[in-house]
């Protein structure tokens, strides 16, 4: 299998930026330098090898659901993310819009796998399980609505750094 160096410096590039997420200067975070990331992992069943995992989802009432420990979908294949309104009361949700190798993938995994979760990750300031929504139906657009376990200014965040992470990676991938 032959990995091309350009998407292993993207991968770098990602983790570089997450790390300055949390990095602090006299008292703030530097918003510009912000970066997070977005890890979508499918439900499987477990079967105890090493290749799945257990996530505890959600902080006040966790449930747990266990997954393949390699995410199928990452921030790589972003294209934009937003905080949405997601009702008429106030509540929120994290739009993520994927490129069209990511949509793809998005619609073959949630084809196949219907009836099973979706666990999100996010590493911004700290490293959580936002979500783990199931599979109700085909995702043909490429785009994941999801309503996070986090305070409306930490998905502000999430989608701050993911934003830095998405104008990085159209920088550098220019020829």
């Amino acid at each position: 299998m032959m990995i091309g160096t350009r998407s292993i410096n993207l991968y770098l590039l990602a983790a570089s930026l997450a790390c300055c997420g949390g990095c602090e200067t006299t008292g703030s975070a530097k918003k510009g330098k912000e970066g997070s990331t977005l890890r979508l992992h499918l439900e499987v069943n477990p079967d105890g090898s090493a290749r799945n995992s257990t996530a505890s989802v959600f902080r006040e009432k966790p449930f747990l659901v266990t997954i393949n420990r390699e995410p199928f979908l990452t921030e790589i294949d972003l294209e934009s993310a937003e905080v949405v309104k997601a009702d008429a009361y106030g509540g929120f949700a994290i739009r993520a819009q994927f490129n069209r190798h990511g949509a793809l993938l998005l619609e073959n995994v949630t084809t196949v796998n219907r009836g099973r979760r979706v666990a999100i990750h996010s590493q911004f300031t700290e490293s959580r399980w936002l979500a783990a929504p199931l599979i109700r139906q085909r995702i043909t657009d490429g785009t994941m609505v999801f309503t996070p376990d986090a305070t409306e200014e930490e998905a502000k965040r999430i989608v701050r750094g993911l934003t830095n992470l998405i104008a990085e990676v159209k920088k550098r991938s220019r020829f």
